[in-house]
């Protein structure tokens, strides 16, 4: 960040006061600029013994296997960016959205909560954001080709969950080692 979105004047990354974390903060109108996580909001829509994944058909994993979700909205709670983005991404709408994992990714700043939810029909496609849509048995799912890992471990949670019928939410953080920047 080079300037303030308030005023336009130069920010510089500093301490503030009383504060724990170096911010961008604008000296003319004294503006701190806080940077949080993003919220990605999803859900694992259910039929019958089947669940929907969407092909992407944008980066980053174009090609690869996801669940329907997206960075949710400002003004909106999870439970409707979750089932705006499922309509957006499988033109498929969603009923009885309840809460089933949460993944914070602390390296990349963004957490991820997938509804399980039903189907309320079998009128889905794909979207602008999806190659394909389609419906998958456990034994069918393109483990291989899954998008991120969080969607494989929201399907086997699932999929594991399934056969006792009962679905705890399922609380996880994901670390994975930031790369090494090359010094050219």
């Amino acid at each position: 960040m080079n300037f303030c979105s308030n005023c336009g004047a130069t920010v510089t990354l500093t301490l503030p006061p009383g504060d724990s974390k170096h911010r961008y903060v604008c000296h003319d109108c004294d503006t701190i600029h806080y940077q949080n996580p993003r919220i990605i909001a999803g859900t694992l829509p259910i039929w019958q013994n089947q669940v929907l994944l969407c092909k992407r058909a944008i980066e980053p994993r174009l090609g690869y296997w996801t669940l329907p979700a997206g960075f949710m909205e400002n003004g909106e709670t999870v439970e409707a960016g979750a089932a705006r983005e499922t309509a957006e991404e499988a033109n498929a709408q969603v009923a009885d959205l309840s809460l089933y994992t949460v993944f914070s990714l602390p390296h990349i700043s963004q957490v991820y909560m997938f509804f399980r939810a039903n189907l309320c029909d079998l009128n889905f496609s794909s979207g602008e954001e999806s190659l394909d849509v389609r419906l998958f048995n456990e034994q069918d799912i393109p483990w291989a080709e899954l998008a991120f890992p969080v969607i494989g471990k929201t399907l086997k949670y699932y999929f594991k969950d399934r056969i006792r019928d009962t679905y705890p939410v399922r609380v996880k953080d994901i670390h994975f080692p930031r790369r090494a920047r090359s010094e050219t």
